[in-house]
Order: structure tokens, then sequence, then C-alpha cells
């Protein structure tokens, strides 16, 4: 407020004159009104009054300008600050009668709403004379609200003309309206400003020249600028003395810093090292106990194995004797199992055919597209609107190629221009027809592959027609996503898809999240992935299962666009709208996995403002869309021309469809033109653009592999990798073993069958003894029992085969889930013990915080001669107690919280010291440190760690106060003897010292016992 006053203060250049801030008001429209003209507006007549405001017709130069936007505070007449002149102009009022005249000026900045502040300035001359210097509006009242400067005295000589003329600093000038009124006389002792003043002595008046008037205004100007230059040197050298003490404050205060940052790093150098060998000590136990288990574990297995070993050797003797006996069935068997085999092979070709066939149609369809260029175009032209009809315009364009690709644009008279693209579309074209030449598009996003399909062309031809539809009529957008999702239930046995759906727009330059559920003023930009993909952090991803909720998400990015108004189209697009579908895929048969990504945009019409006639915020943003339209013509430009240098970054849609337009994607293009004669320029200029499209080769489109899960699958290779090496290593040595052990076997079963064989033959030699008929008739009876033997041994053979697959499988099932239950009562004790732990721990802190409680409370109701009392009562008593606990056999595990002995008892004889400065407490914990280190160099005590005292300060001043008397008794090692700490005062510092050195006899003596805790 006080450099709007000073900014004020400064431009106003004749004395007597001031600003308002508010506009014209009824009650200062008096009887010494002259004429009020309203700058760049109309004749205004009030009813029940004689104020009338004229209509501009003393200018000279200059434009109009008007807005509808309201004016804040602008008086009881409004519309006078709506309309303004500006540019190069002035103004002359002409046949006033000679005298004095105030002249009021008014002014409102209706055309640089959004600042900044130095846009506008300017200064303004009446009579020649300077009576504004650098005028800024903005920075005064900003945007929208009035500013009048009343009171600027003039005299009108026998001319009867008054000139008022404006001159620019930055920017034009403007005036919003003009008021001249008469001027009361003034006083006969006042300085006139007629050109005459009064003197003293005779009471004369005399007359003055304008030289004279000048003199004395300079006079008063050197006056104040002096007193301004005096004040301002004041201020600086206050502002220096200022920053000289504040540097020296930081200084020191840095310094304070330092020191205590080194106290703490110090005092907690050795906590850290205590506890880091308590962490060594802990892991070689837990290394050791596992070794331990390692070794029960192999040992125990090593018998299992044994134990199988024999038992697969009795079931092996048992099997092969009943395989000698089911001989004649295993030729069936085989023929079985090569049937078996030969199915199982067919259905591999078959499988491996298909995806040979699947692999060539993508091939051969990725290929027709590669020659048809990866940017194709496709034109369609809308129906003549019902007022353009009514309004009698023509048709410019001929779709009698229309087929062929062709179209021709009526220029004049019998000449045309012809255009040709991959499709044209007459306006009768259906939605169903365009997207049937789009679908393929569809297949590719599946495949692996980026696309971008995206609508251009003038405002108001239909772009948001063709990409949204209706409910009735659905566009690109709606079936594309019912086709991906037909397609994929189509392949659901060999792919698995998942969709998610974003919408933004592209509005004024920013990005906007139209699936957020609130706005945020978080700027969403656009950032660059690990595997050159662009992206834009913190925008909603809606996954959509089915149809339904596509339409669902749709609608809600349509509801939250921005639209507006023109005098071309009624609901005006003002932003780009941009639908990106993300495509998960992976393949069944040999995991690949992809991500694609499918772009929809739906682009901001062109559109020329002189035609639209914009104004304000519809101005703004009319600028912003023409940007951004020319910066993705820049880049087909560059594109087309292959320059090596490709302008994505000046624009934030060309730098989202970057990924679509790189040369990585297959693209189409919508071109929406219109058939009326009055856009014809605009249509030629969307069908040039076009054209420069089509000549784009963006070289091949790649699949997007998704390398992360390529990565993950590599680790888990690696690892599997790892286990199995292992793994095969033990079934190594434990086939050596096997082995061994079926050698054996062999050399045993060799000598049976040596055996068996000199039976057999003393048998034959017996039998060819024998009566030779009686064994014929005989063996003829035995064969045709033997035969019905066999015959139902096979089929016995054949069901104990299933009986002992069978019960193999059962043993595999069983052995698998006791080693599940195992391993889950394993898991289920090892959270008992982690719970039982955790309990115990949080007793232990418990216990601690209510110790410290006690300690403190007690310490502040006792004096410091019964705490040292009482230190020593208790040190006596714990030394008795470690004699006795060190007979023990073994220390138990400790707690690592409780590993640290803190000695408090100069924070208790010094409690007063303490509170008053940490700086010095600081330094006398440094030089008690410094004797406690040169003890446990001479032999003395080792285990005896001080505390800071800064640190004893921070835990008062948090609230966790302790009583120093029972500070000590807290945690201790007994095998280590604590001693009290120094007091500040000489006489206990003497008494302390004589009882360490006798305490270090018993310390030397107690080092190699084990270290016990109490408390």
């Amino acid at each position: 407020m006080m450099d709007t006053d000073v900014s004020m203060d400064s431009a106003i250049c004749v004395a007597g004159s001031r600003f308002v801030r508010a506009g014209l008001l009824a009650t200062n429209c008096n009887d010494n009104l002259v004429i009020f003209v309203s700058s760049g507006g109309e004749a205004l007549e009030i009813e029940d009054s004689s104020f009338q405001v004229k209509s501009d017709i003393f200018f000279r130069g200059g434009d109009v300008l008007r807005t509808d936007e309201p004016v804040i505070d602008g008086g009881d007449f409004p519309s006078i600050y709506q309309s303004a002149r500006f540019g190069n102009f002035c103004y002359q009022f002409e046949n006033l009668p000679p005298g004095d005249y105030f002249v009021d000026l008014h002014f409102a900045e209706i055309v640089n709403t959004n600042g900044p502040k130095g846009m506008r300035v300017f200064d303004v001359f009446i009579q020649e004379e300077k009576v504004l210097s650098e005028l800024d509006i903005y920075s005064i009242v900003r945007a929208n609200k009035p500013l009048q400067l009343v009171d600027v005295r003039v005299s009108v000589t026998k001319d009867g003309k008054i000139a008022v003329s404006f001159e620019g600093v930055h920017g034009s000038p403007m005036i919003n309206g003009i008021c001249i009124r008469r001027a009361p006389q003034l006083a006969a002792s006042e300085v006139k400003h007629g050109g005459s003043i009064t003197c003293n002595s005779c009471a004369a008046e005399i007359e003055l020249s304008s030289a004279q008037r000048k003199l004395i205004r300079i006079k008063f100007a050197a006056k104040y600028d002096k007193k301004i230059e005096e004040l301002s040197t004041q201020c600086q050298l206050k502002s220096d003395e200022c920053y000289e003490a504040w540097m020296s404050l930081k200084s020191v205060n840095k310094q304070l810093e330092d020191v205590r940052a080194e106290l703490d790093k110090r005092i907690f150098q050795n906590y850290y090292q205590d506890q880091a060998m308590e962490k060594q000590a802990q892991k070689l136990r837990d290394v050791s106990n596992m070794y331990e288990q390692d070794k029960k574990f192999w040992a125990t297995s090593v018998n299992e194995l044994d134990n199988k070993i024999k038992n697969m050797k009795q079931e092996h003797f048992q099997l092969s004797r009943e395989a000698h006996k089911s001989a004649n069935s295993i030729p069936d068997l085989n023929k079985m199992v090569m049937a078996v085999q030969a199915i199982v092979a067919e259905c591999d070709d078959l499988k491996l055919k298909y995806s040979e066939e699947l692999e060539k149609r993508k091939k051969l369809y990725n290929q027709i597209q590669e020659a048809k260029g990866n940017i194709r175009v496709f034109c369609r032209c809308r129906p003549l609107s019902k007022g353009e009809v009514m309004s009698g315009y023509a048709t410019i364009v001929d779709f009698n190629a229309a087929k062929d690709g062709e179209l021709a644009i009526l220029t004049g008279g019998s000449t045309k221009k012809i255009f040709k693209f991959d499709r044209v579309y007459t306006p009768n074209g259906d939605q169903v027809d365009i997207f049937a030449d789009a679908s393929p598009m569809v297949l590719s996003v599946l495949d692996g592959y980026h696309v971008c399909i995206f609508a251009y062309g003038q405002t108001g031809t239909g772009k948001t027609f063709t990409m949204e539809g209706t409910d009735e009529n659905r566009g690109v957008n709606y079936r594309t996503l019912e086709q991906l999702f037909k397609i994929a239930e189509e392949r659901k046995e060999i792919f698995t898809y998942n969709i998610s759906v974003s919408v933004l727009e592209v509005y004024n330059e920013q990005i906007r999240d139209l699936l957020a559920s609130s706005p945020t003023s978080k700027k969403l930009e656009i950032r660059q992935a690990s595997e050159g993909v662009h992206h834009v952090p913190g925008i909603v991803e809606a996954k959509v299962e089915n149809i339904k909720e596509v339409w669902d998400v749709l609608q809600a990015g349509s509801n939250g666009r921005a639209v507006g108004s023109n005098n071309v189209n009624e609901h005006s697009s003002r932003s780009h709208c941009m639908l990106c579908i993300m495509v998960r895929a992976k393949n069944l048969v040999n995991s690949e996995c992809t991500n694609s990504k499918l772009w929809l945009v739906d682009l901001a019409g062109s559109e020329r403002l002189a035609k639209t006639e914009v104004q304000g915020e519809r101005l703004k943003e009319a600028q912003n869309i023409n940007r951004s339209l020319s910066a993705l013509g820049d880049v087909i430009s560059s594109l087309a021309t292959k320059s090596s240098h490709v302008p994505y970054r000046n624009s934030k849609l060309t730098h989202l469809l970057q990924d679509s337009l790189g040369g990585d994607s297959k693209t189409l293009m919508f071109v929406q033109i219109s058939p009326s004669e009055q856009d014809m320029s605009e249509t030629l200029s969307s069908l040039n653009f076009a054209t420069r499209v089509r000549g784009v080769e963006l070289g091949p489109a790649k699949r997007q592999i998704d390398v992360g899960e390529l990565q993950k699958m590599k680790m888990m290779l690696d690892k599997a990798k790892q286990e199995s090496n292992s793994k095969d290593e033990a079934l190594r040595k434990l086939e050596e073993n096997i082995q061994n052990l079926e050698g054996k076997a062999k050399s045993k079963d060799q000598i049976c069958r040596n055996h068996k064989d000199k039976v057999n033959e003393l048998e034959l030699h017996l039998e060819s003894k024998t009566e030779l008929c009686r064994q014929l008739e005989k063996q003829s009876l035995q064969l045709s029992e033997e035969v019905k033997k066999k015959d139902e041994i096979g089929s016995t053979l054949q069901q104990k085969v299933k009986e002992l697959e069978n019960k193999v499988k059962e043993q595999e099932l069983k052995e698998s889930k006791t080693l599940q239950h195992k391993v889950k009562q394993l898991e289920n004790k090892l959270k008992e013990k982690t719970q039982d732990f955790e309990l115990h721990t949080s007793i232990l802190k418990h216990k601690i915080k209510e110790l410290e409680n006690k300690v403190m409370m007690q310490g502040e109701s006792l004096g410091c001669q019964s705490l040292e009392k009482k230190n020593k009562a208790v040190e006596e008593k714990l030394r008795q107690a470690a004699i006795i606990i060190g007979c023990a056999e073994q220390p138990r595990g400790v707690i690592p919280n409780e590993q640290k002995v803190w000695s408090r008892t100069e924070n208790m004889c010094g409690g007063t010291s303490l509170r008053s400065s940490g700086l010095l407490k600081g330094a006398d914990s440094l030089r008690e440190l410094g004797r406690k280190r040169e003890l446990q160099s001479r032999g003395g005590i080792e285990n005896n760690f001080l505390l800071s005292t800064s640190l004893i300060d921070h835990n008062i001043k948090g609230g966790r106060g302790m009583d120093h008397s029972k500070a000590l008794t807290r945690v201790t090692r007994s095998t280590k003897v604590t001693t009290a700490q120094r007091p500040l005062s000489s006489s206990s510092s003497s008494s302390n010292r004589i009882s360490r050195e006798q305490d270090t006899g018993v310390v030397v003596k107690e080092r190699d016992r084990p270290r016990v805790w109490s408390r």
C-alpha cells in the first residue's frame, strides 16, 4: 500500500490535483459542470438530472476499445469505464469562455487485465504542461477498477481552447473519460494559477509569465527532491547497520552451532562404536547358531536319505521280479506310449504353426501400414449449417473423386485446387464408416505399438463430434475402446491385457487432469522416464474392465473440459482434449510383455481473432490455442524437411505428442474442413497443413517391449540358477553315494544270476532224463494253463503299476504337506519369539522411563550432599553384587539399549549452572571426557562413558527428567566399576580422585570376569 501511494504522488506534477480510487458519483455532477465526454463511448442521458455524457467527438486519432467485463467500484456510471480510446491521439475543446477550469481525467485498465506492472506507462499534458508523469494504471488500482485525477486547474485565454495530449512511455496511452468544470475564484492571498500573484505590501496583483510559473514549480520540485534524497540516504544507512548486525548475529550463531555439533559428534562416536561392537558379537553368535542348526539339519537329512535308499532298493528288487513276469505286456504299453507321444507332437506342431501364422499376419499388416506411411491422413467435411443455408453461402468442395482419395476446392470461377489423402469422406459419411477405416490401428495397440489419432481443423468443423460423438452416434474414442475389449476377449487364451485410461487437457499452456476428484494447485509437468518415454507424474489412471466403466470415464472427462462461445461457434472447445489409453499385454505362450499407448486427441480449433472478435479471457485462450497449433506446424515442418532439431518443447501439446510424432509409433490424422465459401481461407490452410503431414516419413514403428519384466525374469533366473547349482552339488554327492551302493548291489546280483544259471542247467539235465512222453503231455497242459496265468498276471501287474504310481504320488503329497506344515510351525515360532522379544523390550523401556521419572522427582527434593552419600552407598553395593555375580557361569543376553552407562553426578551438583549456559556445559563435559581418557590410557577404568551435559539439558527440556541419585543404579556393567564424575567444586573433585585411585586395584582384578547386567 505504501508503494502504491508513493507511485501515485510521484506521478502527479501539478499542485492541488489528486487521485481518487473510485468511479464517478452523481453527487459530484453539480452545476459547475461544463462538459463530460465518454472516450470511445456513446452519449448517455440520465433521467431526473441535468448531467449528460456526450459522445466522443473531440478527439484526433487513436482507436476505440470496449469490454463487457464488469468494473469494480464503478460508481453511479460504470458504463463510462467499459469503453476507452487508446493509441496515438489527443483532445481539443474549443469555444470555452475565458477563465479558470477544473479538468478531471478518468482511467481504467480493461486490456492488460492479467498485468504485469509496466505494460502501459504514459504521460499526460494539458495546455502543453505535464500534469501526469509515467502513469501506470495497473500498478495503482489493478485491472477493471476506476481511477480519477481531479481538480487539475487550467486557465483558458481568449482563444477559448483546452488541449489534452498523451505521450506513451511504454505501450499505448488510454483514457476513458474527460470532465471539464468551472473552478471557483481563489482568495486574494493565494497564488493564482491563472497567471497572477498578490503583493504582500501593496495588495496589487502581478501577472506572471509561463517561464516564471515554471521556475516556481522547479524550485518546489528541487526542494522536495532534496528532502527525498536526505531521507533515502538515512534509510540506506539504517539498512546497512541492520545488515551488519544481522551478519554478526549469524556468524555467532554459526560458531555456536559448530561447537554444539562437534560436541555431539564426539559424544556419540563412543556410543556408536560400542553399539557396532555389540552388533558384531551378536552376528557372530547368530552365525554360530546357524552353523549348529545347519549341521544338525544335514545330519538328519543324510540319515533320511540312507533310509530312502534302502527302501528304494527293496522296491527295486520287487519291481524287477514283477517286471520279468510282465515282459509280454510291455509291447502293448510301448505302443500306447508311442501313440500318446505322437498326439502330443502333433499338438505341438499345430501350436507352432499357429504362432508362426500369427507372426506372419502381424508382419504383413505392419508392412502394409509402413508402405502406406506411418502418418495417414483422412479428410472429413461437415455439411452446411442451417444458418449458412439461410444466408445463401455456396459449397466450394467437389467430392466427385472422393472414392479415389481426392477432393477439389473451387477457388474462383472454374479454377480448382486438388488435394489427395488416404481417405476422403463426404458430408453424408457415417461414424461407422470412419471408424471402420481407423480400426486397424487398434490391432497395432494390442500388438505393442504406440498409436496416435488426432483431429485437426478450424473451430466449428466437427472435430469433437468425430472423436467423441453423441449418445446415439458414438465417436472414435468410444468405438476404439469397445473394439479393444472385444479383441482382448477373443485373445484371452493367449494374451492377458490390462487397460487403463487417462483424460487430460492442455488449457492456456497448462496441463489439467480431467479425472481428478478435486482441483489442485500443483502444476502437472511432463517428465521423461528411464526408457525414453514421456509421461505426466501425478495424473489419474483409471483402470477399466468393461465398456460401461469406459463410458463413465469419458463422460467425466468431457464434462470437465473448458468450453466457450464466439462469433463462429457457440460451443467452441477452448483446450486440447487428450485421451490416453495404456495397454499392458502379456503373451502366455512365450511370457513376452509389452507396454503401449493410444492417444486420442481432440485439438482445439484454429481461429482468426479478427473473425471471432473475442476479448478478455477468450482472447487469451485463442492466442494460446493458435500458439500451440503453430508449434505443431513447426514440428511437422521440421519432420518433413528431416531437420536435425525438432522443436517439441515449444508447446505442451507437441511435448506430450513427442512419442507419437517421433518415429516409434503409428499416427492417424483427421483433418476437418467446412464446405462454406466464407471459410475458404481456413479450409485451404487446413488442407495445406494436412498435405504436409501426409508427406512426413517417420520410419518404421517399434514394439514397446516391457524391459522391466525381462529384468525381473533375468534376476529370478539368476537366483534359480544359483539355487539349482547348490542343489545340483548336493545331488551330485548323493548320486556318487548311490552309484557306489548300486555297484555293490550289481556285483551281488551277478553272483545270484550265476547260481540261478547253474541251477537251471541241473534242472534241464534232470528233466531230459525223465520220461519224455509224460513231460510232453504235462507241458501241453501247462502251456494252456500258463497262457491263462500270464493273462491274469499281466492284468494284475497293470493294476499293481497303477497302485504303485498312486502310492508314489500320495507319498510325495504327504511329504510336501509335512514340509509345508513344518515351515509354518517354524515361522509361527519365529513370530512368537519376535513378539516376545518386542514385548520384553517395551516392558524394559517402560520400566526405564518409570525409574527416570522417580530419579528426577527424588533428585529435586534431595540436596547435593545427601545425593553424594547415596551414590557412595550404591556404588559399594554394586561392587559387592558384581563380586558375587562374577562367579556365575555365563552372562545373560541383554538388550542393546541397556548397554550404555551414563554418569549424571555433574548434573546433580551443578543443576543451576547447567540451566544457565549450554555452551559452558559442553566445555565442562569435554574436560571431563579428556580426564577419563587419561585414566583409561594408564590401565584404569575401561568402560566408563560420560554423558554430555548438553544432552542432559535436552532431555530435561523435552520432559524426560531423571532422579540424579538413582541414575547410576539404572544399568551398569559388573566388570567395570562406575566412579562418580568430578563435581564443579574443588573439594569434591579431590575426594573423587582419591576414591578413583583406590578402586583401580579392584578393577584390574575383576577385568577378566564375565560381564553381568544389574538393575
